[in-house]
């Protein structure tokens, strides 16, 4: 019994291999580890990892067809776990042709490679065999401040790059599911946060800069509304819908947490006021208001209730309990930090926010 897991290198695949093989009822069953390691892939998320038989680490793209027979027909998984995507809305808008390429393109190749193995197999290995896709609330749309949160059947309306080639692998998981008879599960969660998060998105973003004393961007008024998930929240449900999920559905997985912007950057200055006061003044004195993204969606919530009507799933933490220990985790890991601030990351933010 062994899983695939795409991207697993990345902030939420690799805390998701950990949480894997760390849980109780997951851990003896060994994980085959796929990551083309792009900038935000690194193999120092998985450190503890290393020498750990139950962990084969494989890098390579989900667009190389060679490569993923090769390892399907060698380990022949009993699940496939999708994270593998590009991810960065403002990065998906300086250069949406590397979105295409591999969530669009690269999820059709992992796709029809499963489906090849799939077919394959005997009866009883096909019946267990499971494909879970993990995607994004993104590809909803925006939510009016006083509209109800997205449920699995809210109609599609992705406005960025980012979420269109989202919305596009999500309608090829079930195509192939309804054409072919694939068992795919698909997942659709919303903002996550916590450890191992790359340094170009809102929290982690805010506590590098805060500590180096850098200016805290935020976008327009800083009113726009996100539900942020703790990650081992997200891994759990996870494991929920890979476990017992039915087959062709899809599962949203939130928070129930509802923040602006501007009160996440808020929270963040007013912990590391707390855990790491600076000798300059409160950290919020850093905080400044730059030119919104272009399209930038006002609002997304989720409304969680399927997973936890179906397979009993709620998130563990509150915001508040969740966004300390993430905060914590960076003050404890700032070789982590160090180390991932490498000169391509800084020219990266210098050309999403130099002209702001």
């Amino acid at each position: 019994m062994t899983i695939l897991v795409t991207g697993g290198a990345g902030f939420i695949g690799s805390n998701f291999v950990l949480d894997w093989l760390s849980h109780a009822v997951t851990r003896d069953e060994p994980v085959v580890n796929l990551d083309a390691l792009t900038y935000a892939g690194n193999l120092q998320n998985l450190a503890s990892l290393q020498g750990d038989a139950r962990h084969t680490f494989v890098k390579g793209d989900i667009g190389d067809r060679q490569l993923l027979d090769a390892l399907l027909a060698q380990h022949r998984p009993r699940a496939v776990v999708h994270f593998a995507a590009e991810s960065h809305v403002d990065r998906s808008i300086h250069g949406p042709g590397a979105f295409m390429k591999t969530n669009v393109e690269g999820t059709f190749t992992l796709l029809e490679a499963v489906r090849g193995h799939w077919s394959a197999l005997d009866d009883v290995a096909k019946a267990a065999f499971r494909f879970h896709h993990v995607s994004t609330d993104e590809v909803y749309g925006s939510l009016a401040p006083d509209a109800p949160a997205f449920t699995e059947t809210h109609t599609y309306e992705p406005n960025s790059p980012y979420s269109a080639s989202k919305a596009a692998s999500d309608h090829l998981v079930r195509a192939w599911h309804h054409t072919y008879g694939l068992p795919v599960v698909t997942t659709n969660c919303s903002n996550n946060y916590g450890p191992y998060h790359f340094p170009e998105k809102l929290i982690p973003l805010m506590i590098v800069n805060a500590l180096a004393g850098k200016p805290l961007p935020i976008y327009g008024d800083g009113q726009q509304v996100r539900d942020w998930l703790y990650v081992s929240d997200h891994c759990s449900g996870i494991r929920a819908v890979l476990a017992g999920g039915r087959l062709g559905e899809t599962y949203n997985i939130g928070g129930w947490n509802e923040k602006t912007n501007k009160e996440i950057v808020l929270t963040v200055c007013a912990l590391l006021d707390e855990l790491r006061p600076s000798a300059q003044g409160p950290y919020s004195r850093l905080i400044t208001y730059v030119t919104d993204r272009p399209g930038h969606d006002r609002r997304y919530a989720i409304d969680a209730r399927k997973i936890e009507s179906e397979l009993g799933w709620r998130p563990a933490e509150t915001f508040e309990t969740g966004i300390r220990k993430t905060v914590q985790w960076y003050l404890s890991n700032a070789d982590w930090v160090a180390n991932v601030q490498s000169g391509g990351y800084r020219d990266w933010l210098n050309t999403n926010y130099k002209t702001r």
